[in-house]
């Protein structure tokens, strides 16, 4: 892959929402931070993102992406005309929610109806490729798509079958297979903030910032709308980075607290199935949940007075319809509810304690986690807290963070929602950043052993009675530190008689020795792919080795000729 391309553009795919952003070789050589961001216009505000909603005709054909996406299929609910059509939100989710994700795999749009995932996003990043691209050339003259490297942004604590996927579907998109790199988002963001002047960094204590200086160690706290990647980052003498603790997280992004004031909604109306309520009335509950987003970036603790929420009059009359009585009136008589909601037209009156609440379970969820890191060994010295991503920019999250680690230092850089899509693009200049990794897993290939009566149960042998089989051939242990420069112990394989390339099967574990792939925890990651053809056309065995230290799992093959062939893995199988 070639090290340089005189133009890097970033495609932030995230769940809520989404967009990209670019810098020439000559920009990034001058000026690390001279990068432009998309922006984006919507019926009522313009963004440096635009929502992850994507629409399709009755045919299946791409209609529009963003704000236009939303507000057309608003249009069309208006009229009753959206059940033909398909609109999708939030769909990132499906991979991380997916334990067996393939290329085949369907996803349901808001009407419940299914499409090929692979499309979906496929069209998604195809416009957002687009978008970029007539941007740029704008901007920059005689650039041709061959010039261009291409980033895509993946959460960390993905699979590397969702992985594999995002990246099939960004070749479906268009966007040839080796100019593109994944970057996990919260090395993007740490990156970015590397080169942040201190005055762009926003922080609990005066003085000079020293967490990105040589030898320093800090957590990377990367909450996004659907998922939250926590992780540790040591700078070394040259500057570069090195990981320290491996990536874990989970879904506690900024959609969770929508979950909970929807599941607050419920409870109003005395658990009446809201979603019939949705289904019926999409534009209204697409307009309130509109309005909510709003109140929730505006929501700070310790708030002194009742927050106001705009109820959709449709939700009143669904009431009365299902209830036989008005909301108001049953409100006014639900004593847990006395002098904490009040309705008056079509206003809703919240005491501003209960919108606090509704980010109690998220917060907590991450500060139990950022707490388990901080009380291993490796985290004795660290001494600073990054906070990047959308949600990061909740002014409840933050308050909860330094609440829970008041002798940490908690930077948020002021462009905490672009960090990743601004770090991305300097990745994608200079990937070699990162210089290590640790081991999500213990990864091993399934192989054949010589029995040996005294160590091998018997249950073990084939059907030659020579071999034992099903044994785990470890190749990093699980909380190893990685680097794309390790190479891992060749070995060599042949294919079955006849046959041009053979396959091996790729599996993992969260213990650090597993004896065979069968082993409690283990689970198949997927399939490597060897061809085992000389430079003559002649068959013969082939040496294989994986890469652990990148942002994908790499194989590599030769050849008994020492030549180097086809190989590559298949988690989608």
């Amino acid at each position: 892959m070639p090290t340089e391309y005189p133009c890097v553009v970033a495609i932030d795919f995230g769940t809520t929402y989404s967009g990209y952003a670019f810098s020439t070789r000559t920009d990034y050589k001058s000026d690390p931070l001279r990068v432009v961001s998309s922006t984006w216009a919507g019926t009522r505000l313009i963004s440096l993102k635009a929502p992850s909603c994507i629409l399709f005709r009755p045919d299946r054909k791409f209609d529009s992406f963003g704000f236009e996406a939303e507000d057309k299929y608003m249009e069309l609910t208006m009229d009753n005309e959206h059940n033909q059509w398909y609109f999708f939100k939030r769909f990132k989710m499906s991979l991380y929610n997916s334990k067996d994700v393939h290329r085949t795999t369907e996803i349901h749009d808001e009407t419940k109806k299914p499409m090929r995932a692979m499309e979906v996003f496929a069209s998604a990043i195809q416009y957002l490729k687009d978008h970029a691209m007539d941007c740029i050339k704008r901007r920059v003259m005689h650039l041709h798509e061959e010039d261009v490297r291409w980033v895509l942004t993946v959460p960390a604590i993905w699979d590397d079958a969702a992985k594999q996927f995002m990246r099939e579907a960004a070749v479906k998109s268009g966007i040839p297979d080796k100019h593109l790199v994944l970057s996990l988002e919260p090395e993007a963001a740490s990156m970015f903030c590397k080169y942040l002047p201190v005055e762009l960094l926003m922080n609990t204590q005066s003085g000079k910032i020293s967490c990105f200086q040589p030898g320093s160690k800090y957590l990377v706290l990367d909450a996004g709308g659907g998922t939250v990647d926590i992780t540790v980052h040591e700078v070394l003498k040259n500057g570069k980075l090195k990981e320290l603790h491996k990536v874990n997280g989970g879904a506690w992004g900024g959609t969770t607290v929508d979950k909970a004031f929807i599941d607050f909604i419920e409870k109003l109306t005395v658990n009446l199935p809201l979603s019939e309520y949705m289904d019926n009335n999409k534009e209204d509950f697409m307009d309130m949940m509109r309005e909510f987003e709003i109140k929730k970036r505006s929501a700070t603790p310790n708030m002194d007075s009742k927050i106001t929420f705009k109820i959709p009059i449709s939700l009143f009359e669904w009431y009365s319809r299902n209830k036989q009585m008005e909301l108001r009136e049953a409100i006014k008589g639900n004593q847990s509810l006395s002098g904490k909601v009040v309705l008056a037209g079509d206003k809703m009156r919240v005491d501003c304690k209960v919108v606090e609440s509704f980010f109690d379970k998220t917060c907590s969820e991450i500060v139990a986690h950022m707490k388990n890191i901080f009380s291993e060994p490796m985290a004795k010295d660290i001494s600073a807290i990054l906070m990047v991503g959308g949600f990061s920019e909740s002014a409840m999250l933050q308050d909860a963070v330094k609440k829970a680690f008041p002798t940490k230092r908690v930077i948020i850089p002021n462009e905490a929602g672009l960090a990743v899509l601004k770090g991305a693009v300097l990745f994608g200049h200079d990937s070699s950043v990162i210089t290590a990794r640790i081991a999500k897993y213990t990864y091993g290939l399934k192989f054949r052993k010589i029995y040996d009566q005294k160590i091998h149960p018997k249950e073990r042998l084939d059907e030659s009675g020579k071999h034992i089989q099903g044994v785990f051939g470890k190749l990093v242990e699980v909380g190893q530190s990685t680097s794309v420069e390790d190479r891992q112990e060749k070995r060599s394989y042949s294919p079955l008689h006849g046959d041009t390339a053979f396959t091996i099967k790729l599996y993992a574990s969260p213990e650090k020795n597993p004896e065979y792939v069968d082993d409690p925890g283990c689970f198949k990651v997927g399939e490597v792919y060897v061809d085992c053809r000389n430079r003559d056309g002649s068959i013969g065995s082939a040496s294989v080795w994986l890469v652990f230290g990148g942002t994908e799992l790499e194989v590599h093959a030769e050849n008994k000729c020492g030549e180097k062939t086809q190989a590559s893995f298949d988690f989608l199988e």
